[in-house]
């Protein structure tokens, strides 16, 4: 009986020899996870009680997390309790503030935005002003990611700030009421040109509540008289919920038709979305605009678009996030965003552009991001990663370096501001190109504004090396004659860049006089991506070629 004991435990040990080696998968990835957290507390304790000066517990970890987190992709992150009204902004469409949106312009905080119907529009607060204190804090630029937290929070509850209007010396105070703030994604929807059956839709992001702003704007237009075409907007929209979109596209496509796949690390975590019911649109010829700006869900709608050839997409390349996130709720009023899955448009593609998997240690199955070749539903040709590609590429861009320094300094927006107090009860269609030209470089004068090309500060490069190492004279002196030549430079590309200059007076003229409608309207009678899109709207065969279809 003993030796037959022994045999047995012999056989044992033996079987669990042959096998231990397909069992111990999950065991070594939970050993490794306990062996790692083990060192991780342990310098965390030792270095938190004896590094040699005082450490802040709480900052010492958040940053190990940061930089945990960090091995990965930007997009997962962790979400303190300062940011979590953000994120909430996000998924639920709303939060509790007064209803204004703010910016650096130049060296100034100022409010950019006023939503109509809240305690910041109710008490007077405009556009233009710039914010000097919130809640006894002063602000500058340097501390501007703090307002958020300072303004939000709980609706009827009372928040003071303080402007200052017009560069007046006095400041103006208000006491404002935090209410609960829906934050619109439709910019804009109307028929645009007016006396068309075109419609045009700005949207600006894919928060919780964009699917029915869209389906009600939609059918209220639809109501006034038939919708032909539509005009999409999505350059700049970064995103948001990835079922939003897929309800946003319901109005344009069939039922039962794929809008986007997703999957994760294993072949069990793949889900399909489809349209579900009957679209309200299914008929109007449709262009989608996009830019680099466009992301993410803006992908989803665009991809499913174009997969299915339904619309033409037409602008430059997309930004390239084919990533999906999760948000998981941690304690302390904290949260995990995690990239859990990539997402696939109808055709079968993923278009993240960036493979953060690669060259990283931290990730031992890489699934690489690579340009393979699809097919619409149409047999037209589209590639994978690198984001959306257009049907028809139109760049748009601003020309004039001169341009493009005055909106960095904010001096379009702040002279807006001088004009508008100065002539409030002008009629802004009224308003003389020219004269406002005229006045405008009368304002950047009196800010002792002074343009310098980018080819003037390489010359200035090149004087200061040839000053630092004490070459020949002769070369000094000739760069600076070249310096002398762009004297007055300013005045020159004034005038040779009128056109664009007066309208980007113009579009921040029309926010002050017209409110948000009037300043999209006049960024649209000049906005060539707009205008292609139209035209190829009201030309068929232009319209079925791009999208393969038999006449």
């Amino acid at each position: 009986m003993k030796f037959s004991s022994y045999k047995k435990l012999i056989f044992a040990a033996v079987i669990i020899l042959i096998f231990s080696g397909f069992f111990t998968g999950k065991d070594d990835v939970y050993f490794e996870i306990a062996k790692n957290i083990d060192l991780f507390g342990r310098i965390y304790k030792e270095v938190t009680f004896n590094y040699v000066d005082k450490i802040d517990p709480e900052e010492f970890m958040r940053a190990g997390i940061k930089g945990m987190l960090g091995a990965l992709d930007p997009y997962t992150i962790f979400i303190d309790e300062n940011k979590k009204e953000d994120f909430d902004l996000i998924t639920n469409g709303k939060y509790g503030g007064v209803g204004i949106s703010i910016g650096v312009r130049g060296d100034k905080v100022t409010v950019v935005e006023v939503f109509d119907g809240y305690s910041a529009q109710k008490q007077g607060v405009r556009v233009g002003d710039n914010l000097i204190e919130v809640a006894g804090k002063k602000i500058t630029p340097e501390n501007v990611n703090e307002i958020s937290s300072l303004v939000k929070g709980q609706p009827g509850t009372i928040i003071n700030i303080k402007v200052l209007r017009d560069n007046q010396k006095d400041t103006l105070s208000f006491n404002l009421v935090r209410q609960e703030v829906l934050v619109k994604s439709v910019a804009y929807a109307g028929f645009y040109p007016k006396n068309s059956n075109n419609v045009y839709l700005r949207l600006t992001n894919f928060s919780r509540s964009a699917s029915d702003e869209v389906l009600q704007a939609l059918k209220k237009l639809k109501s006034e008289k038939e919708i032909k075409s539509v005009v999409l907007d999505l350059r700049g929209n970064p995103g948001g919920l990835l079922d939003v979109a897929v309800d946003v596209c319901e109005n344009f496509l069939q039922k039962n038709q794929l809008v986007v796949s997703t999957k994760g690390r294993d072949e069990a975590s793949k889900k399909s979305y489809y349209s579900t019911q009957e679209p309200l649109l299914g008929n109007a010829k449709l262009v989608v605009l996009i830019d680099d700006g466009s992301a993410s869900a803006s992908e989803i709608v665009a991809g499913a678009i174009q997969d299915h050839d339904r619309g033409v997409i037409l602008g430059t390349k997309s930004f390239g996030k084919g990533l999906v996130q999760t948000i998981t709720p941690l304690d302390y009023k904290t949260s995990l965003k995690i990239t859990t899955a990539k997402y696939y448009t109808p055709s079968g593609r993923c278009i993240q552009k960036i493979d953060y998997a690669n060259h990283n240690k931290a990730v031992i199955e890489v699934d690489t991001v690579v340009k393979n070749t699809f097919y619409t539903d149409h047999k037209r040709v589209v590639y994978s990663a690198g984001g959306i590609t257009p049907d028809t590429t139109v760049p748009y861009s601003i020309e004039g370096d001169i341009t493009k320094d005055i909106l960095a300094k904010g001096l379009f927006f702040q002279f807006a501001d001088h004009y508008y107090y100065a002539h409030s009860k002008d009629d802004f269609y009224s308003l003389n190109d020219e004269k406002l030209l005229d006045d405008f470089e009368k304002y950047l004068n009196e800010q002792n504004y002074k343009f310098k090309s980018p080819e003037e500060s390489d010359v200035d490069r090149l004087l200061a090396d040839v000053k630092t190492k004490r070459m020949n004279n002769s070369i000094y002196e000739n760069l600076e004659k070249i310096k002398d030549q762009f004297e007055n430079i300013g005045d020159k590309e004034l005038k040779k860049f009128k056109k664009e200059i007066i309208e980007e007076i113009k579009i921040e003229l029309a926010s002050r006089y017209i409110g948000n409608d009037g300043e999209i309207e006049q960024i649209l009678s000049d906005d060539v991506q707009f205008k292609t899109a139209f035209n190829i709207l009201n030309d068929k065969e232009v319209y079925n070629k791009l999208l393969n279809i038999n006449n």
